[in-house]
């Protein structure tokens, strides 16, 4: 549909008989949120926005100053597939804004849009992003986590039953305005990946919570349950959301560098060491759940390892090799984040932590090209790799003494996101679980 206009969505209201319009933004965690208007009070919303109770919203605002205003922004008008096609309904995101038009500083899309600011300061016209989002087919969402299938890595078998999912997911998308690059079975059972084609930060984090959206929306008409939690199933691979990033100015990729022998910049280095330095600080934003911490240990393809690679799956970030002609393609790939963050604050701190170590001219070390699951502590301490915290209470307390973290998400989200996350590990702390009443009640 290109970039609309508001014109140009009055118009297709009035052509496509679209009756109701929902308007989305999202809470602290990255959860969707919405409320719908008809098509009669589009206008006014187009113009000045729609009032709504912010109190209500994780990660908000508090009850004495709760009025909140969302405006909507034409350029992300979809018409949702899914829902009857008489008397339509289609959504826009939306930014959130304070009662005198301001832009609300506890809005992530907001923390993501200073981000780039900071980048377009520093001369980086376009954060391009290209996230992977791996998520499992269950038959419902109760707790007994029963597969749809035994499929594996791009198996063509009859055992990927996912497959019309799949497709009537990938073609959702596409009629969403998402280009996709392609879609296969992943390694555990009944766990897919659908890629996204690359595109600008801020229209990709828009992608993923449109993406999550679609994935489960089609799931549920054909009767399943499709999940992003980052580990359900014990014993096998959890699902990431590893992320192909690349700064360019104008047209041309600030990584690429014909001279260097690993065809990166300087540019490119220090960004790659900024993310390298901050990656403990930032795991609370990338792997927000108590649940991503039983994904990122060693041996179920999780990178767990502070160092970069151009091979090795086990490092936290690698750089594809190059090939010749493709230039713009030089990107370095992170593989630590899952697909239930918030994609607005985890793309703003990355982002921030790639900026810091330009500005900073952080020191680029050697990739790490042994697998490093292989090596004892000890020869990772004699390398000086550090690995990612063990759980969701060490990363927060390492985000909480973070002036990065502090400063890429601004004091409000900040001091909220560390308040919700500390809450979150408390009450995760004192369960008695399964496991420790079927090891520790016969013997003790």
């Amino acid at each position: 549909m290109g970039k609309m206009t508001k014109n140009d969505v009055l118009k297709t209201v009035k052509e496509q008989d679209v009756k109701f319009i929902r308007l989305w933004f999202t809470d602290i965690l990255g959860q969707v949120k919405s409320f719908a208007i008809t098509d009669g009070e589009l206008e006014t919303a187009l113009e000045n926005g729609m009032g709504f109770d912010g109190s209500s919203i994780t990660g908000y605002q508090s009850i004495e100053e709760s009025d909140m205003i969302a405006m909507p922004d034409p350029k992300t008008f979809q018409v949702l597939p899914w829902r009857p096609q008489e008397k339509k309904v289609a959504r826009m995101i939306c930014d959130v804004l304070t009662p005198d038009q301001k832009p609300y500083e506890g809005d992530p899309r907001y923390v993501l849009k200073r981000a780039l600011k900071r980048a377009a300061d520093m001369g980086f016209d376009h954060y391009y992003l290209g996230p992977e989002l791996e998520y499992f087919y269950f038959k419902t969402d109760s707790p007994d986590t029963e597969i749809l299938d035994k499929g594996g890595y791009f198996d063509l078998t009859t055992l990927d039953v996912a497959s019309d999912l799949r497709r009537e997911t990938v073609m959702a998308l596409e009629k969403m305005g998402i280009p996709i690059e392609y879609s296969h079975h992943e390694v555990g059972p009944s766990q897919h990946e659908i890629d996204m084609r690359y595109t600008d930060a801020l229209e990709m984090a828009d992608h993923v919570i449109t993406y999550r959206v679609v994935v489960k929306e089609i799931a549920q008409k054909f009767g399943v349950y499709a999940t992003f939690m980052p580990k359900p199933l014990f014993g096998e691979n959890g699902s990431g959301m590893h992320t192909h990033q690349s700064l360019f100015t104008g047209e041309s990729n600030a990584f690429f560098s014909k001279k260097d022998k690993y065809n990166l910049t300087e540019v490119a280095q220090h960004f790659i060491a900024g993310q390298l330095k901050h990656a403990r600080e930032m795991s609370p934003v990338f792997a927000q759940w108590v649940n991503s911490y039983k994904r990122l240990v060693p041996g179920y393809e999780a990178p767990v390892y502070i160092a970069w690679s151009r091979r090795n799956r086990s490092a936290l970030i690698r750089v594809p090799m190059y090939h010749p002609g493709k230039e713009k393609a030089t990107r370095c790939e992170l593989r630590c984040p899952d697909p239930g963050c918030n994609p607005y604050l985890t793309f703003a701190v990355m982002l921030q932590a790639g900026l810091d170590g330009i500005e900073k001219k952080y020191e680029f070390k050697e990739p790490m090209e042994k697998n490093l699951y292989h090596l004892s502590d000890k020869e990772r301490k004699e390398l000086g790799i550090e690995s990612l915290p063990d759980s969701l209470g060490e990363a927060v307390h390492e985000a909480e003494n973070s002036e990065l973290i502090k400063k890429a998400l601004g004091d409000h989200v900040f001091t909220r996101f560390i308040e919700l996350k500390k809450k979150e590990w408390q009450d995760y702390r004192i369960q008695v679980t399964g496991y420790e009443l079927e090891k520790l009640l016969p013997i003790l």
